[in-house]
């Protein structure tokens, strides 16, 4: 949560500082750098927290096959840099995609360490890494923006955060390898985590998909728009994955002999979960524009509209993820393989077809791929727990409309309420509530 925060704060400042074309620059390689990370891994990491006969063997088998295999995507990366650059019309990319392929391959050395230390849920270790891995990467991007790097700043970022936390990692992780690599050890994990890299590679592919359509046929500028509100969105997100999320898997494979614990456990999580992240979304669906506006200032307006339907795309997320990962807990990595094929060709077509009407017909085909989705993603909870999609949405419905009603009040004061004077200065004339009145004074006054 407090990595997170720090996160998001650090966003802002740069957001105010670079140019949104120079974010949507560096979003351009996202889907590749996602997919790369998804490979480097090859399953193996869900693998560990699975199983409960893990040797030290098996964990430096893994720990081999991360290195060889972030190696050669980092290398991957450097030789496709010219081919994207051409691509996507970004002549920077030849130079940017060596850099950002390189912390795929730093990411590739702790990767283990961080597996090890939340199977043992030792998240104050975790916690200080990544905030210190923060904290200077923050000092770095923001002394380089300041400085007038444009682009690079963004780009040392994501290297020191990785150089940062692969080091802590080694620090506090008190693991090291041994200098062997089992074939068995491999074969027995990947009989797992086999499935499941396909399944995270497909959610890796469509996740970042828009990336692709975006920056090629809207460019560079309406990337950062859509990147920045995708962002944004997933920050409250973050903040609920950082607090059950995390452990969830672990629990679940703990109880994953006992359906009856099982089926409490997810009823639990999930009523939990829904109770933090239906108000976020939903109030930050309400309140999109005032929050674009005071936080990242005028420039970066184009993503309010993007950010109120993306955020109503992530009020069931608790759902998807709560019930995959109680799939995952009982083993059951093929069936949630075609889950995941049916799901992402359904979700690439939505991204498809959505682009032919904009960046917000983008952002309205995650509103349906996560309704849709939905029936898929409960369909083996209710066949193995008998709690399945029906009885879920009796569970969240009350906490959904409670949502709803505060959204309504909060959008309403938003529309009716003025407040002050603050035209004096443009950056902050949108007040959090404001009349439309005073929203329409102020922005002439802005221009």
């Amino acid at each position: 949560m407090l990595r997170q925060g720090l996160q998001f704060a650090v966003t802002v400042i740069l957001a105010r500082i670079l140019d949104p074309s120079e974010f949507g620059t560096v979003a351009t390689l996202a889907l590749f750098i996602a997919i790369a990370t998804v490979l480097m891994d090859g399953g193996f990491s869900l693998a560990l927290l699975q199983r409960q006969d893990i040797t030290h063997v098996d964990e430096s088998a893994v720990f081999w096959f991360n290195l060889v295999m972030g190696g050669l995507f980092s290398a991957a990366l450097a030789l496709a840099g010219p081919a994207l650059a051409i691509f996507f019309e970004l002549p920077a990319l030849r130079s940017l995609a060596p850099v950002l392929g390189l912390t795929v391959f730093i990411a590739s050395l702790g990767a283990i360490h961080a597996t090890l230390i939340n199977k043992r849920l030792e998240f104050r270790k975790l916690l200080g890494v990544n905030v210190v891995a923060t904290i200077a990467a923050s000092v770095v991007a923001i002394t380089l923006a300041l400085a007038g790097f444009g682009v690079w700043a963004l780009v040392a970022q994501a290297l020191v955060m990785a150089t940062v936390t692969t080091t802590m990692l080694w620090v506090v992780g008190g693991w090291r390898p041994s200098w062997v690599f089992s074939r068995a050890s491999a074969r027995k994990l990947f009989g797992f985590g086999g499935y499941t890299l396909v399944s995270s590679l497909l959610d890796a592919a469509y996740t970042r998909f828009y990336t692709v359509i975006v920056g090629r046929w809207f460019g560079t500028r309406d990337l950062g728009y859509y990147n920045n509100a995708d962002t944004t969105r997933q920050m409250p997100t973050r903040f609920v994955g950082a607090i059950l999320l995390r452990a969830a898997l672990p629990m679940f494979a703990e109880a994953a002999q006992n359906p009856q614990k099982l089926r409490r456990g997810l009823q639990l999580s999930i009523r939990g979960t829904m109770l933090m992240n239906a108000p976020l979304m939903l109030g930050g669906a309400a309140l999109a524009e005032p929050l674009v506006r005071v936080v990242f200032g005028l420039r970066w307006l184009p993503a309010a509209p993007i950010l109120s339907v993306l955020c109503l795309a992530g009020v069931l997320y608790p759902l998807h993820a709560l019930n995959l990962h109680v799939l995952l807990a009982q083993g059951h990595s093929k069936r949630m393989f075609h889950i995941e094929v049916a799901k992402k060709i359904m979700g690439i077509a939505l991204i498809v077809a959505g682009s032919f009407f904009g960046l917000i017909g983008i952002a309205w085909s995650q509103v349906a791929f996560s309704i849709l989705s939905l029936a898929l993603n409960t369909h083996y909870s209710g066949k193995f727990l008998g709690y399945g999609l029906v009885a879920q949405s009796r569970d969240v419905l009350p906490t959904v409309a409670l949502a709803l009603v505060m959204a309504a009040v909060v959008a309403a004061l938003d529309h009716y309420w003025p407040w002050g004077d603050p035209c004096r200065d443009p950056l902050w004339c949108s007040h959090m509530y404001r009349s439309r009145l005073f929203y329409r004074r102020c922005s002439s006054t802005a221009t």
